[in-house]
């Protein structure tokens, strides 16, 4: 039988069918970031502006699809943090412009990246603009406010700056189909702000607390680093307004577009003719500063516009995020 079947495999091989193969290609670590280089220099071992990307929802967490920044799985601050690291490191990088197209986040997580782009700066004196485009409201703002110059696209939405703690109430709906939630808890505020019940005065009053302290420092980042009219309380309300009138407002500096902003950050750090990278990781590519900016591709039969971020499920928490 042995001699059967390799005489049977002898006669499939001579007529062409060989057995099946498998083609294997090495790949890099996609682990890896890497520079690319996305508009070229001029003259040889040309200077460098780092373009670093403050896009999508902003937070401390590993996420995947709509809510992530570059790969599936990436952690937000953690990219941020890596990018200015490279950019702070290499001393051909004489400017960062950072891209920002984002609705905010967390709280922390924005004020992480803001405290980034502050340290970075006072490390390595060197110069940082913020170039934003479609949208660039609440803790995107918070984080933009870190840098020593913000261009604004003229349609841009700029602003929210605020506080939101979401919550619903679901009580009296398992009420009506007869079911009841029970908190054991260790004190009586352990379950403040559940859906299951009713929100309490003294449960307000504490979260209310919470939000005027984290609405307190999105002020105070806003006005220790933009020349604004303290006494237009309309300015910190929480309303958006266009890029055009938030340089009319003080809170940009000036209308641009994104290689406005480039040119800027080339003039500040006095390297006219410097090259324009990013960072990115082994399967990413960028063919242009407008490149890979996470948004999903325009479809037809789309009737409703959807930013990445804004209708995603959110967990529970404190937010600097614009959510119409």
């Amino acid at each position: 039988m042995k001699h059967v079947l390799i005489a049977a495999l002898s006669l499939v091989v001579l007529s062409g069918c060989g057995a099946p193969s498998f083609l294997i290609t090495p790949v890099q670590n996609p682990q890896r970031i890497e520079e690319q280089t996305v508009s070229p220099g001029t003259g040889f071992g040309a200077p460098k502006i780092a373009l670093i990307e403050v896009e999508g929802m902003l937070s401390n967490l590993k996420g995947g699809g709509l809510l992530s920044l570059g790969a599936p799985g990436e952690n937000p601050v953690s990219k941020f943090s890596q990018e200015l690291e490279l950019a702070a490191k290499d001393p051909a990088v004489k400017a960062v412009v950072l891209r920002v197209n984002s609705p905010g986040g967390t709280v922390t997580a924005s004020d992480i990246m803001y405290q980034q782009v502050v340290r970075f700066k006072q490390e390595t004196h060197k110069p940082v603009v913020a170039s934003l485009q479609d949208l660039a409201a609440s803790g995107a703002y918070y984080v933009s406010c870190g840098a020593d110059r913000i261009v604004a696209h003229p349609t841009s939405v700029v602003g929210s700056i605020g506080v939101i703690f979401n919550t619903f109430n679901i009580a009296g709906t398992m009420e009506k189909i007869g079911a009841k939630s029970e908190a054991i808890k260790s004190g009586p505020m352990k379950d403040m702000a559940s859906p299951f019940r009713e929100i309490d005065p003294a449960s307000r009053a504490l979260m209310q607390q919470m939000v005027d302290e984290f609405y307190g420092r999105f002020v105070s980042v806003v006005m220790s680093n933009r020349h604004i009219n303290a006494q237009d309380k309309t300015l910190t309300d929480g309303r958006v307004f266009s890029g055009a009138r938030a340089v009319e407002l003080g809170l940009a500096d000036r209308t641009g577009l994104l290689d406005e902003a480039i040119e800027q950050a080339k003039q500040m750090s006095k390297s006219p003719g410097a090259k324009v990278v990013m960072y990115r990781r082994s399967y990413g590519h960028s063919g242009s500063i407008y490149a890979d900016t996470n948004l999903p591709t325009p479809q037809a039969s789309i009737t409703e516009l959807k930013v990445p971020g804004l209708h995603d499920p959110l967990p529970s928490g404190f937010y600097y995020l614009w959510q119409p």
